[in-house]
């Protein structure tokens, strides 16, 4: 599923407009990356959380040439998917979906 795709099933299911869809679905993204650049965490419960880790520089090889180079620190948002979503997934409970 597609941003696109998200708008139109909410679109459907809550019987906004097109327009009206596409700002509910950008506020949501809008405001998970921007918690997510504050370094906060992000859960949604039953369904997954979102959080950041960070790492230290360390030294590193160019594969290529086998030079050694330094990688500088940084930051990459991370995605845990919860237990409800892991057994909805695996077919677990599949007839309370």
């Amino acid at each position: 599923m597609n941003k696109l795709e998200l708008v139109a099933a909410l679109k459907a299911k809550a019987h906004m407009t097109k327009a009206e869809a596409a700002e509910v679905v950008q506020i949501f993204f809008d405001e998970m990356a921007s918690a997510l650049a504050r370094g906060e965490r992000v859960e949604i419960r039953g369904l997954c959380s979102f959080f950041v880790k960070e790492y230290k520089s360390y030294t590193g090889r160019n594969p290529k040439t086998g030079e050694k180079v330094t990688i500088k620190p940084k930051k990459l948002p991370f995605f845990k998917s919860g237990k409800e979503l892991k057994e909805r997934v695996n077919g677990i409970n599949a007839q309370k979906a």
